[in-house]
């Protein structure tokens, strides 16, 4: 109910009713107008003005939907961890994985340096995807911020591993787009095979687990992500103690 493009267009008064909702949600959701008025020292026309940004019609509705998110989020029921690693390994392990993962480890090889990118959840995976490829002697870094400029010797042959589940990403999407235009190879880690980061991938490696939210919050599995991110280390160094 509370888009980022909503709670923008909030004035000083607005931004003061959303606050005390977000603090008093189930009092809300049974109170009268005048009461919220009271409680947040604000008019009636406000909040009813509060509503309409909402898109509802009065603070009737208003409640109602309310009441709906209140509902939702206490029946969010979550997955036993077990689910989920089965789930991939039934889905991922009978299909053309281990190939794929033996092909990015083939590029990585090849590659003078790995970047990691990452968001989020999908960061700190990126971070110790990077730390456990350093561990087994191949230089990768870990680019926390997507703003950062990254300057290298242009002779450098680099590898890009980009990690999100949904592969949609606003900021990891634009730095890959960057970087592959300066020649890195990119591999990507996501959920998705058809999304726009597998798309513009040179390998993406697609882990297929049900996708799950808890209160807005993406808690999607990484056990995939961190399987896939030590196989291709493993991989790597198995290639090098082979020569």
């Amino acid at each position: 109910m509370f888009s980022y493009e909503v709670i923008a267009s909030f004035n000083e008064l607005e931004t003061s009713i959303y606050n005390y909702v977000c603090q008093h949600s189930e009092k809300v959701a049974y109170m009268r107008i005048r009461e919220l008025a009271d409680e947040t020292h604000v008019s009636t026309a406000t909040i009813l003005r509060f509503c309409r940004k909402l898109g509802c019609e009065g603070f009737s509705e208003f409640k109602t939907k309310l009441k709906m998110e209140l509902g939702s989020n206490q029946n969010a029921q979550i997955k036993s961890s077990n689910h989920s690693v089965l789930e991939f390994f039934e889905r991922t392990l009978n299909g053309d994985i281990e190939d794929r993962i033996s092909e990015a480890a083939d590029l990585v090889a090849k590659s003078d340096t790995v970047i990691f990118i990452g968001n989020g959840s999908s960061g700190i995976m990126a971070e110790y995807g990077s730390r456990y490829f350093s561990i087994l002697d191949k230089t990768s870094i870990y680019i926390k911020d997507p703003f950062q400029p990254y300057h290298s010797n242009n002779r450098d042959s680099k590898v890009v591993v980009a990690l999100s589940v949904s592969g949609e990403n606003y900021f990891t999407i634009m730095h890959i787009n960057q970087l592959k235009q300066e020649g890195s190879k990119i591999i990507s880690i996501t959920n998705d095979k058809l999304s726009t980061l597998a798309k513009i991938s040179d390998i993406n490696i697609s882990y297929y687990v049900t996708e799950e939210t808890f209160k807005t919050s993406d808690i999607t599995t990484q056990v995939p992500v961190v399987y896939i991110l030590e196989a291709i280390a493993r991989e790597i160094h198995k290639m090098r103690s082979h020569k």
